[in-house]
């Protein structure tokens, strides 16, 4: 759909399409069988939450990115304390990376879509691939020449312009499955500890939910139209 962003506004529509998409990893194969989707109140913003609750969250961040400082030789302290906490929770707790991590991976992924660069975007992706194709349909690529082979399907227009605009803030986090956007368009992943992420899930059909969730939240958002007197 030309020109229909796809970004969701506002907090409602952030806490909604997370827990679309935790209701959609059930189907793709990320929560296993059993599994309960998280009452909306645990994918609220902090500001929501008790007193109490939100210090804790702010120890458990502390320690998250204490720990995986200690890996690293010259951290971002800075960036990181300021960029930790999206959608979802903490970042360095949820993934086991930290933000920095992340800003760099998206900073050439928005690059690469850009440029298209097929190389550079095919760099990023961690091999098994999960695609799931606009119709539902779940393939798993575990070899990098598939990738490759398929690289417009998985890549459309759509989808690049998608990645040409991901920005850390925009992200959703859930513990141990990494973080995702746009409905779960795409999913990021940190195979080593403190390490980069890496894409491991591309997700076409979610992408073409959230196209129409944005544009329907679009049209609602837009004034009424002038009545025209009759001649």
């Amino acid at each position: 759909m030309p020109g229909a962003s796809l970004t969701t506004n506002g907090r409602t529509s952030a806490r909604l399409g997370a827990l679309a998409a935790l209701l959609m990893l059930g189907a793709c194969g990320f929560i296993t069988d059993g599994a309960d989707v998280p009452p909306e109140s645990e994918t609220s913003s902090t500001a929501a939450l008790p007193d109490y609750v939100t210090q804790a969250q702010a120890n458990n961040q502390a320690d998250c990115l204490t720990d995986l400082w200690a890996e690293k030789p010259n951290p971002d302290r800075e960036f990181d304390l300021a960029n930790d906490r999206v959608e979802g929770g903490s970042i360095s707790c949820a993934t086991g990376t930290t933000p920095s991590e992340f800003e760099a991976m998206l900073a050439d992924i928005r690059q690469a879509a850009s440029a298209q660069d097929r190389a550079a975007l095919l760099g990023e992706i961690e091999v098994p691939l999960l695609f799931i194709d606009h119709a539902g349909e779940r393939r798993d690529m575990p070899e990098a020449v598939e990738i490759e082979a398929h690289f417009d399907e998985i890549f459309p227009p759509e989808m690049l312009e998608l990645l040409q605009r991901i920005e850390l803030g925009d992200m959703t986090v859930v513990p141990d499955q990494g973080g995702f956007f746009e409905l779960g368009s795409v999913w990021l992943v940190a195979t080593e500890r403190g390490g980069r992420p890496r894409l491991r899930t591309v997700n076409r059909q979610a992408l073409n939910e959230a196209i129409i969730a944005a544009a329907n939240e679009e049209a609602e958002t837009l004034p009424p139209a002038e009545l025209t007197p009759a001649e």
